[in-house]
């Protein structure tokens, strides 16, 4: 497995919002196509096409959201696509995208929300090492947070 990120562009978009999920997903995320359409409203999401190789596997977008509080940083959306899905894309999808989170932003902590009954996702978010906080999001979602480890100077 050798997954990157590529920003949506014109070039991938269209096979972008082709990717989809199983039917028994449906409902925990939005589609692709109106996840990009909310991207292309807004400056602050940064929509990704996850790639294995050159082989298109999901999808993913983040942001920074300035007028939340002191602003906060949210891992808002991952979908893999249902021909990938059970080989772990997604577990190494979340990995590599909050290491790209820690660099990109200065912030600590990472931010998701997450319905309550979609089991599979919070399994995987609470082993990346998010955690409930209490809060729900505006569509009555659960929100989950992870703080990133300080960094510095090697303990000796």
């Amino acid at each position: 497995m050798c997954l990157h990120f590529e920003t949506v562009t014109a070039k991938n978009r269209g096979a972008v919002e082709r990717l989809a999920l199983l039917p028994e997903q449906a409902g925990f995320i939005e589609s692709p196509a109106e996840c990009l359409r909310e991207a292309d409203a807004s400056d602050f999401w940064r929509p990704v096409g996850i790639y294995d190789g050159t082989e298109l596997v999901g999808f993913a977008m983040y942001g920074y959201l300035p007028f939340l509080g002191e602003g906060q940083l949210w891992f808002d959306r991952l979908l893999i696509d249902k021909a990938f899905q059970g080989r772990g894309y997604a577990k190494a999808a979340i990995a590599a995208l909050l290491e790209r989170l820690r660099q990109e932003y200065p912030c600590r902590r990472v931010y998701l929300s997450v319905y309550g009954d979609n089991a599979a996702a919070i399994h995987l978010y609470r082993q990346a090492g998010f955690s409930f906080n209490g809060d729900y999001d505006t569509k009555g979602e659960r929100v989950m947070v992870l703080d990133f480890p300080e960094t510095g100077p090697a303990e000796t």
